[in-house]
């Protein structure tokens, strides 16, 4: 004769349920400590070695100069070395593929101004990275104003009066650039559309050219960092009527902001540190962070204002609205003016 088996209570079959569960979450617990890394432990650790900020311009360049003196601080801060390499050509691309080979550990960081994911896909056919996709925003550094000089035979002595000269000579003024899709170059054609201006460009290769030539006279105005000009201001043989922010500068409080004069008007530089994608974000946090600190020194201020640079240190997430902006600036600039890619 079989046996009956004795049937279970539902309280025993609750306890068996609830065993079980505690069982598997100890389990998954043991899992995810022993895979998964801690991400403060992981921060707190950092660095353990020499960090690397590529930079995407030659030596002397506007993100060479902020990563040179953010970089010494943060050697300072952080006890390891923080290493500024240079990697200029094909328009940012070695750059950009340099920090994307390296390993996405949190050591490797890239310098750049907005142009490298703002104009450069918009203008070269070569560009093959893509921002958001293969490299991420991880700190805000700083913000460069360019300033649009005229020179003196112009007879003008603001922006409004050479808004009006334009308009009753069209065709008859010019203007430098450091080049064709340079953010000089933008700038003026952004003026342009908005004030329904004709003037001609005349594309230079770099502020080097284009700077004397406006000194010279050769041509009538140009955009060029503050440290370009300020030496023929004084002398008086340039006038500042224009920045290309949207707002003044502390820099140069005297002279208005294309801002105030042109609604949403702001193409001033935006300079910060990016990672590869999959960089650990605990890690990109921690570096934020750092920047953030050494931003709000006052030799860090003061180095920079020299260069004309103003200090920023935003986060990761302010560095990628301000990119989203420009990116978005810079591609309605680009069609309204019919630049082609080269």
């Amino acid at each position: 004769m079989k046996k009956s088996l004795s049937p279970v209570l539902p309280s025993q079959r609750a306890i068996a349920d609830e065993s079980k569960r505690r069982s598997l979450v100890f389990s998954l617990s043991l899992i995810g400590a022993t895979c998964v890394p801690d991400a403060f432990a992981q921060s707190s650790n950092y660095p353990s070695k020499p960090i690397k900020i590529i930079i995407t311009h030659a030596a002397g360049g506007l993100p060479d100069t902020v990563a040179r003196i953010y970089a010494q601080r943060l050697t300072e801060r952080l006890g390891q070395a923080v290493v500024v390499e240079n990697k200029p050509g094909a328009n940012g691309l070695l750059a950009v593929q340099a920090v994307m080979s390296a390993p996405a550990d949190g050591y490797t960081f890239l310098c750049t101004d907005g142009s490298s994911f703002s104009i450069n896909p918009l203008i070269y056919k070569s560009v093959s990275y893509e921002y958001k996709r293969d490299i991420v925003a991880a700190s805000f550094a700083a913000r460069a104003p360019l300033y649009l000089a005229v020179h003196p035979k112009t007879g003008v002595s603001n922006f409004k009066e050479l808004v009006a000269l334009a308009k009753a000579k069209p065709g008859s003024l010019s203007y430098g650039s450091s080049g064709v899709g340079s953010t000089h170059h933008l700038s003026m054609e952004a003026i342009k559309t908005a004030l329904s201006l004709d003037i001609t460009h005349i594309p230079f290769k770099g502020s080097g050219q284009s700077v004397p030539a406006l000194v010279g006279g050769q041509v009538d105005m140009a955009f060029a960092a503050l440290p370009s000009l300020s030496g023929f201001v004084k002398s008086g043989q340039v006038k500042l009527v224009a920045n290309n922010a949207s707002k003044r500068s502390e820099q140069e409080p005297s002279t208005p902001a294309m801002g105030e004069i042109i609604s949403g008007y702001d193409l001033a530089p935006v300079i910060g540190l990016l990672a590869a994608k999959a960089s650990p974000p605990a890690l990109i946090e921690r570096i934020g962070q750092e920047m953030a600190a050494v931003a709000k020194m006052p030799e860090v201020i003061h180095a920079l204002s020299l260069a004309g640079i103003e200090a920023v240190g935003g986060s990761a997430t302010e560095f990628a609205l301000a990119l989203d902006q420009e990116i978005s600036r810079m591609t309605k600039i680009v069609r309204d003016a019919h630049i082609q890619q080269e």
